[in-house]
């Protein structure tokens, strides 16, 4: 019985709102893509290549994108949101298509692919603002903390489908028919956003030039010390351990494990189970308090997990290692934008959201700064001091802004709700 009102409380914004119901199911299949194409790209490069450093090049390339994060955000601010998040995927489905019908034809070179990376970047990168601030729109202050788990709830589900579809699918049936697949989620989720076109506001007037209105969100942005925080530990995690993620996850099957392509996808999907269950247990916790703490020690504990990782030989160690990983990784990826935007004005949201994009965006540097380094000093060491020097890091930050861990920040309770999703919902 406790467990079953554990999922009701879970799936609290499921229930009743239509257009977030939509949202969500748009963002699984979204992602769902995402993660094919990650990982069937990434196995191609590494293949072409067997270099950490073209592999980094490749990774920055295709997360390029996020460093357009200030701009997109003002224009989530700007314009329709849904009509944003309609055009990125309907030019995530032209770019992949694109890729899959040139993997089918021939064996890509390695500049095709790194095009092809950029251009699918060029989707998913720009419409992070307005896809994450649209959430709070249907949803309301509330009910965002478990909106927000729910979309990692979503995302972690096809970092369990996807990694494993994509590396069974390398190896029984070839890269081109992996592509294919993601090509068909990326359709489902434009179907899916069509019955929302007319929603997603616009909260800020267009009287100000793109430039002057990044710039004006800057400057608030900066004189918002828990915003900054938050956006300093984003930085870190992104300067430090999550290009490792993205880039070299087949450098670690390979090399260190002895795993295939197969062995790889459910490596990764190790690191999906555990992200979902954790996503899951935020999304029951409903309006909490206290989701600073809990985004400070969960990320804490995310890279010491990542410094036993990557001192592991031992598969079986391994996998259950990119569990609990993925599993903590869950106070880092919910919170990160939940903190966010309940510290900064509504007026803000999108360019706050997008100046996360852009901290988000130095992984494409970080990758290439890394990848040079595990070129020289290995993959292993270089995983494990970037692991250490996060919690440093974290460690530092909580001693500048120690209200990140005391402040009240799950008091939305006392906030008005926004009342979208009571209109909306149906």
């Amino acid at each position: 019985m406790a467990a079953t009102v554990m999922v009701r409380r879970a799936l609290a914004s499921l229930h009743g709102n239509r257009p977030f119901r939509l949202l969500w199911f748009s963002n699984l299949f979204f992602f769902g893509g995402v993660w094919t194409q990650t990982l069937v790209l990434g196995w191609l490069v590494y293949e072409t290549t067997r270099s950490e450093l073209l592999v980094a090049v490749y990774t920055a390339a295709r997360l390029a994108p996020m460093l357009l994060g200030p701009f997109a955000g003002a224009f989530a601010d700007r314009h329709n949101r849904v009509r944003l998040l309609t055009i990125a995927c309907a030019w995530a489905l032209v770019a992949v298509s694109a890729v899959a019908a040139l993997t089918s034809l021939t064996r890509p070179p390695y500049w095709a692919l790194v095009v092809g990376g950029l251009a699918v970047g060029l989707a998913q990168s720009p419409s992070q603002p307005a896809r994450a601030s649209l959430v709070l729109d249907l949803v309301g202050r509330r009910n965002l903390s478990n909106a927000n788990a729910l979309n990692s709830m979503a995302m972690n589900m096809t970092q369990v489908v996807g990694p494993a579809v994509g590396g069974l699918m390398i190896s029984g049936l070839g890269a081109p028919a992996a592509l294919w697949i993601s090509t068909v989620w990326y359709a489902i989720s434009l179907v899916l956003l069509l019955p929302l076109r007319g929603l997603g506001q616009v909260a800020h007037e267009r009287s100000a030039s793109a430039v002057q209105s990044v710039v004006s969100g800057l400057r608030a942005i900066v004189r918002n010390r828990l915003a900054t925080a938050v956006l300093l530990v984003t930085l870190a995690a992104n300067t430090l351990l999550w290009p490792i993620y993205q880039s070299f996850m087949p450098v670690f099957a390979q090399e260190s494990l002895g795993l295939d392509a197969a062995g790889l996808g459910w490596l990764l999907t190790c690191g999906g189970v555990g992200g979902l269950i954790g996503s899951l247990v935020i999304a029951g916790m409903g309006d909490f308090r206290h989701k600073g703490a809990m985004f400070v020690v969960g990320t804490a504990g995310w890279g010491t997990l990542w410094a036993l990782f990557a001192v592991s030989r031992n598969p079986v160690v391994s996998f259950v290692l990119m569990g609990a990983i993925g599993l903590m990784s869950a106070a880092f990826g919910v919170l990160q934008t939940t903190l966010l935007l309940i510290t900064t004005e509504p007026h803000l949201h999108g360019r706050a959201l997008g100046v996360q994009e852009l901290a988000i965006g130095i992984m494409p540097v970080a990758a290439l700064g890394l990848g040079a380094l595990a070129e020289h000093f290995g993959l292993a060491a270089t995983t494990f001091v970037a692991a250490v020097l996060l919690v440093v890091c974290l460690v530092a930050l909580t001693v500048w802004t120690p209200q990140l861990l005391n402040a009240e920040l799950g008091s939305s309770a006392d906030r008005p709700a926004a009342t979208p999703s009571d209109v909306l919902s149906g």
